[in-house]
């Protein structure tokens, strides 16, 4: 039976009950309705404290349920019923105050894009966003939502991403810029490229998180049972002397009535379901409660380096021309030739060049592995691969990411590109130092160089480089017990085991891959770095306010305990105090729901970083991009 109808049937008895009794002075009968309804709820909450136990897990029902015994036994039916409908009412509480704090959670699930409009020869077509393919042109409208993952091609316009990332700031978008699913077209109607699926996509995978946070519980919860244990034996201990002492059974259902657990039931978890909404609100999706006990006591963190250390978004370094050839021309060309492309490089060439106007590609074709070909202006263009654009060539393919470009069958010239330290990895693992994170690691797939370089810019205590996910994997579980629990951050496919394997893996989810989203414990939907030490520092924050929630209760009821085995506190009196009680642990614990005022993570300069990818194993976002 849900606690709410389990509220209504008690607080109806109790109606009953005064009425008979004092309207109809009938006594006898509202004793005895009282004390049948009094024995079937302590039944029934026997026999959920027996499952409970099998189950392994503490309870704390024990305690309640000698209370509701021994009220009735000593004929305080009374008190009995407000110990009813205190129990069944903090329960129906903590119902109520898990659904306010789940509120920005569960906004994400109600608005689901639904509706995509796909352009056909200038025609628009309205299609169910699960028909939806990849490479399909949509046209998103001032007011809708992003139907899927994809990037612009057309026009330019301010998104709101809010519901994401926690952003309350609108985006401005141009064409190249990479759109997310969920995000709220503003002024204009532009123009998108499909790159992913909608069941892959952002906001899916985003519902996909929230549900699966929302249905798996918090070891917390379990753990703050367990300070019912030694509670529920000093409760005994006190009602057992005070009976003792007094010689009147009455006094030990006095005790026992102030000694309500349910301070320790309700705390914990309304606490911890505070504290993930919480960081919802703030763009991060923590899975699990645990997970916040694990952030707050973190020891050590672990990062991969593209895409999360760096920016994993490629801009272009140089423009290099072959002699007869400028670096305008080849620029204006090779964009034009991979305007359509999901591509990172093509993506991060189109950006660059969205300052000038791209000339229409026709007769344009994709060859898997090597690069682009297309008419353009009347020129036969090819991008990619040095050997696929200049086959002919004795000149060696560049140590850096470059790509190559072809003109009517002339090697024309190539672009180089390179990947940026973030603005904010150096000042966010200043922070996490300051947040107790002893040993912050580097696990990279890059060079020894590159990664040394990076780590002496942005503070970093320890550098493994050249390393394959088995290798990272390695270095996580060989971290001592003495530094654990371990953060791992990462983003891109090969950081998905290491995910895994970590005592809290974080995804960079704004632009990592859908691997890592999964296999993370903690995904972070704006792309920014910070967003970790805001998740540690919400954690702690959580973790706090719970234990002071639960410690609360258990110093007023102790002290009402006290009281009540001098014989001062009447059996009836003390269960009324014990709704008191309740109510201030709840409210203590919904204090997790407030963002408080904490000191920003500033940027420092940006230090462009050429990306080398020349060794077999490096790693983040260009795993499975070989094509240039």
């Amino acid at each position: 039976m849900r606690h709410y109808y389990k509220l209504i049937l008690t607080v109806s008895v109790g109606i009953i009950a005064v009425v008979l009794q004092f309207g109809l002075h009938y006594q006898l009968a509202a004793q005895i309705i009282i004390t049948l309804m009094g024995s079937l709820m302590a039944l029934s909450m026997l026999v959920e404290m027996i499952k409970t136990l099998r189950s392994g897990k503490y309870g704390v029902d024990l305690l309640a349920i000698t209370a509701i015994v021994a009220t009735l036994a000593v004929g305080e039916y009374w008190a009995s019923l407000v110990v009813l409908i205190m129990l069944t009412g903090g329960d129906s509480l903590e119902d109520y105050a898990a659904k306010r704090a789940n509120t920005e959670l569960k906004a994400l699930l109600d608005n689901s894009p639904r509706i995509a409009h796909r352009s056909v020869a200038g025609q628009l077509t309205d299609i169910a966003v699960e028909d939806v393919q990849i490479g399909d042109q949509l046209v998103v409208k001032p007011g809708e939502l992003v139907p899927v993952d994809g990037h612009l091609i057309q026009g330019t316009a301010l998104f709101d991403e809010s519901s994401l990332t926690g952003e309350s700031k609108p985006v401005d978008k141009h064409v190249g810029d990479d759109i997310m699913s969920g995000a709220v077209n503003g002024d204009s109607a532009v123009t998108m490229v499909v790159d992913k699926l909608a069941i892959d996509s952002q906001y899916q995978q985003l519902v996909k998180l929230v549900k699966e946070s929302e249905s798996r519980p918090a070891k917390f919860v379990r753990l703050a049972d367990r300070y019912a244990v030694p509670f529920t034996l000093v409760a005994y201990v006190i009602a057992g002397v005070a009976w003792a002492f007094s010689g009147d059974p009455h006094r030990f259902a006095e005790v026992l009535v102030v000694a309500s657990p349910c301070p320790l039931i309700l705390a914990a978890p309304v606490a911890l379901v505070s504290g993930m909404s919480r960081t919802s609100r703030n763009g991060i999706v923590v899975k699990t409660g645990n997970m916040l006990e694990k952030l707050s006591t973190a020891k050590s963190a672990a990062f991969d380096k593209t895409g999360t250390i760096t920016s994993g978004q490629l801009t272009v370094n140089q423009i290099v021309p072959q002699s007869g050839f400028t670096a305008e021309q080849i620029l204006h060309l090779a964009a034009s030739a991979e305007q359509n492309s999901s591509h990172i490089l093509a993506r991060s060439l189109v950006k660059y060049a969205s300052a000038t106007s791209l000339s229409p590609a026709t007769q344009l074709a994709e060859v898997t592995g090597n690069g682009v070909t297309a008419t353009i202006e009347q020129q036969q263009v090819k991008v990619g691969k040095l050997k696929f654009v200049a086959p002919t060539t004795t000149a060696k393919p560049l140590a850096t990411t470059a790509i190559y470009v072809g003109i009517d069958d002339q090697y024309a010239g190539y672009i180089t590109f390179i990947d940026n330290v973030r603005p904010e990895a150096a000042a966010t693992l200043k922070a996490l130092h300051a947040e107790g994170v002893q040993n912050v690691m580097m696990l990279t797939g890059d060079q020894q160089a590159i990664a040394d370089h990076i780590a002496a810019d942005v503070g970093i205590d320890t550098v493994a480089a050249d390393l394959l996910p088995a290798d990272k994997i390695a270095h996580l579980k060989a971290v001592p017990a003495a530094e654990r629990p371990v953060i791992m951050v990462g983003d891109g496919v090969n950081d998905a085991p290491s995910l895994a394997v970590a005592d809290v893996g974080i995804a960079m989810g704004a632009h990592g891959s859908t691997a890592a989203s999964e296999s993370a414990d903690v995904v972070i939907l704006k792309d920014d770095l910070s967003r970790v030490v805001t998740a540690v520092r919400i954690a702690k924050d959580t973790m706090q306010v719970a234990k002071q929630a639960v410690w609360i209760g258990i110093a007023i009821c102790t002290i009402l305990m006290l009281i009540a085995s001098t014989g001062i506190i009447p059996a009836l009196f003390g269960a009324m105090l014990q709704e008191v009680v309740d109510t201030v642990s709840i409210l203590w614990a919904l204090r997790a729901l407030r963002d408080r005022p904490q000191s920003s993570v500033s940027s420092t300069t940006t230090t462009p970083i050429t990306k080398d990818v020349s060794s077999p194993c490096q790693n983040g976002s260009y795993d499975g991009h070989n094509r240039h």
